[in-house]
């Protein structure tokens, strides 16, 4: 059976007697407990994509929050914490979800500095679909190039996808030409992606303007636009023109589409020389790993799922088909 509950107090906070109590009667029963995701979300509403997603990943109880700020994670975290007793903690996990990806990223870092010791329970990250769709992306390039050795241009690749999708490729050795409308945003991207990848290839690149797109083409072999809905990156005569380019991924579901010429549902389509996925071409990768990620959380107590561990996920799930 399936339960859904929505926080709309978020002052809970464990007390001694509740946490000896609660882990008392966990270790004096032998049956076993459901599935409970906890769903952190900063908006003002709850995802109702990412709760389909977790009842859909075989999620038994679904506990929503919605409005959650960083000072409220605590007592929200411990309840997770200290109501199962440690042999029972992997059947609780978190999901922290929502539209506002740095938000998602502070309630991250603060959800991992409650966990000490055995007490802790997974947790993953996932606002605005950020990982498991940069992850879909990268692993459809990859099905066509060898990432080490391609040179990728990454559109709008300040943004929360775009930094993502650059972050896995850098993990893999690609080299990166990373776009912004602003140079000085897109070094900043960099610099915070060689704090994680420090041999990291990055070019910073700024977008603005026709000759400055088609110099910046020179000798790459994917393109990948993750921008905002409904605004084009890249003309389709200037992508065409584009001769070393074998491989491009549009990740915007919205028309008009960040790489015009590329339809929404193509999936490894060839057009004009170049192997093209839309934003549903890539999706149906992304709600695999979306799910596969949820249903893992539950394997063990300690994991922490961000971009790159999803990567690795969705790469074991293509090695198995």
């Amino acid at each position: 059976m399936f339960g859904m509950w929505e926080g709309k107090r978020l002052n809970a906070h464990p007390k001694s007697l509740d946490f000896v109590v609660g882990l008392f009667l966990s270790q004096g029963t032998v049956m076993s407990k459901p599935k409970i995701l906890v769903q952190l979300d900063a908006d003002q509403q709850c995802s109702v994509f990412d709760s389909v997603v977790a009842v859909d990943a075989d999620v038994q109880q679904l506990f929503r929050h919605s409005k959650v700020e960083a000072d409220q994670v605590q007592g929200l975290v411990h309840g997770c914490m200290f109501t199962r007793g440690p042999k029972d903690l992997h059947n609780t996990a978190i999901f922290i979800g929502g539209s506002n990806v740095a938000a998602g990223e502070v309630i991250l870092e603060t959800v991992k500095n409650c966990f000490f010791g055995p007490m802790r329970v997974s947790v993953m990250l996932d606002a605005n679909g950020a990982n498991t769709t940069a992850a879909a992306a990268v692993l459809a390039a990859a099905r066509h190039l060898d990432l080490s050795r391609s040179k990728f241009l990454v559109l709008a690749g300040t943004g929360p996808v775009g930094q993502r999708v650059a972050r896995l490729l850098a993990g893999r050795g690609a080299d990166i030409a990373l776009a912004s409308r602003s140079y000085q945003r897109a070094e900043v991207a960099c610099d915070q992606i060689r704090k994680r990848h420090s041999e990291a290839v990055l070019t910073p690149v700024a977008t603005d303007g026709p000759a400055m797109i088609l110099d910046v083409l020179s000798g790459v072999d994917a393109v990948i636009s993750a921008g905002a809905a409904g605004i084009e990156l890249l003309s389709e005569e200037t992508r065409v023109a584009a001769e070393t380019v074998k491989v491009a991924i549009d990740l915007n579901a919205v028309p008009p589409y960040g790489l015009p010429g590329i339809e929404v549902m193509d999936q490894a389509t060839e057009k004009q020389g170049q192997i093209c996925y839309g934003a549903i071409g890539v999706g149906g990768t992304k709600m695999k790993i979306h799910k596969a990620a949820v249903r893992k959380l539950f394997d063990q107590n300690d994991l922490v799922l961000d971009a790159e561990q999803i990567f690795e996920l969705g790469e074991s799930l293509e090695n198995s088909t």
